[in-house]
């Protein structure tokens, strides 16, 4: 029984390693700087926010001073109480650059509808009005590095892209955000491995809702948003639209562009993944399970296994454990932690495995994918 467990544990780890679309070798996908563009694009910027108002001026003056592209923003206040318009407008002015931006006051958020996709479906109908190239949709948090947006369009024309996102570089200071948050990336590209979402012949689409420009006609056809209006991971429901739709579909990756929302504690970070993990799991118990089953056998099993008196089970969970610290190796090096980081992936998964357990919890409690004050994710009759 123990070297079947052995076998296995080896065996999804060679298999992740060597034939899962070399998922974790991400300088592979990193998005490359623009050559010059013959022709100058149009864009407009889409910033939902509720309560952002110590991030969001960061947000606008990144956009606003893009590079080689024509930039209209659009933000859109969600029922903020912070003062977050204020702050963005501000922003606005201190470049003077006021007429780049558009402050809107969100409408009531209707039945259906989670607050930031309404908000997000709100910025979108008056971006469309300018006729521009492509929409960026971008979260209050993010700051783009100056050619953020030329890079992402040159992406874009160049492989004839319909929608393009980044996974831009998470905040990663305290202690617990050095533990875990290397390792959300790392989980969300195994999920969702950009070779895949790339190839056309296949159906895995994915992107990052920090960061996706789409053109408007492949909104369009994928429904636009009021066709994923009740989605929490909406970026990935978009993508797979897109693609159902006949459009290509890239994600990538960027060091430049980063979010600069702190999580701070276990506890900030563990909210962040049950927001959304149990609707990952399509809310079924018997996946649940399933879930919580390959954890242990994929993270947990290989350093137990060094515990196991038959020389060849344990030389096995050695080979699996090592196969796991290579593969999450390129994420640590890209956050510039201690390479020893890559040993600790099986404590951290254990983490991971209680947050989506607590997540189930969440939503069998009527408090699903709550985020500031709204239940977004609630348990249907």
């Amino acid at each position: 029984m123990i070297l079947c467990l052995a076998i296995i544990s080896f065996g999804i780890w060679a298999y992740l390693a060597l034939a899962h679309a070399g998922f974790w070798r991400i300088r592979r996908f990193m998005l490359p700087a623009a050559s010059m563009q013959e022709r100058r694009l149009s864009v407009a910027a889409v910033v939902p926010a509720r309560d952002e108002a110590d991030v969001i001026a960061a947000c606008i003056t990144s956009l606003l001073t893009q590079r080689g592209v024509e930039m209209h923003v659009f933000a859109v206040d969600d029922s903020s109480s912070d003062g977050t318009a204020e702050a963005a407008i501000h922003a606005g002015e201190a470049l003077g650059q006021a007429d780049s931006l558009t402050v809107l006051q969100g409408l009531p958020l209707p039945a259906g509808w989670s607050g930031k996709l309404w908000a997000v479906q709100q910025g979108v109908e008056q971006a469309q009005s300018l006729g521009v190239d492509f929409l960026l949709l971008t979260d209050a948090d993010i700051v783009h590095s100056p050619d953020n947006v030329r890079n992402l369009l040159a992406m874009a024309e160049s492989g004839d892209y319909d929608l393009v996102s980044l996974m831009v570089k998470l905040h990663c200071q305290t202690l617990a955000e050095r533990a875990l948050i290397p390792a959300f990336v790392f989980f969300f590209l195994m999920l969702y491995p950009p070779a895949w979402i790339a190839d056309p012949r296949r159906k895995t689409a994915g992107a990052a809702g920090g960061c996706i420009l789409i053109r408007p006609a492949a909104l369009e056809r994928a429904g636009g948003i009021t066709a994923i209006r009740h989605e929490i991971i909406d970026d990935c429901a978009l993508a797979r639209r897109v693609k159902r739709s006949g459009g290509k579909v890239w994600l990538g990756l960027t060091a430049e562009t980063h979010s600069i929302r702190p999580y701070g504690s276990l506890a900030g970070i563990g909210r962040m993944i049950s927001r959304a993990a149990f609707n990952q799991l399509r809310h079924s118990s018997l996946l649940l399970l399933a879930a919580v089953l390959g954890l242990v056998i994929t993270y947990l099993a290989p350093p137990a296994l060094l515990l196991s008196h038959q020389p060849a089970s344990a030389w096995l969970g050695a080979a699996a454990w090592l196969l796991m610290a290579c593969c999450f190796l390129p994420t640590v090096r890209f956050y510039r932690l201690n390479p020893l980081w890559s040993l600790a992936l099986p404590v951290i998964a254990l983490f991971y495995m209680g947050a989506t357990i607590h997540s189930a919890c969440r939503f069998w409690m009527g408090k699903g994918g709550e985020w500031k004050g709204r239940v977004q994710d609630p348990a249907r009759s």
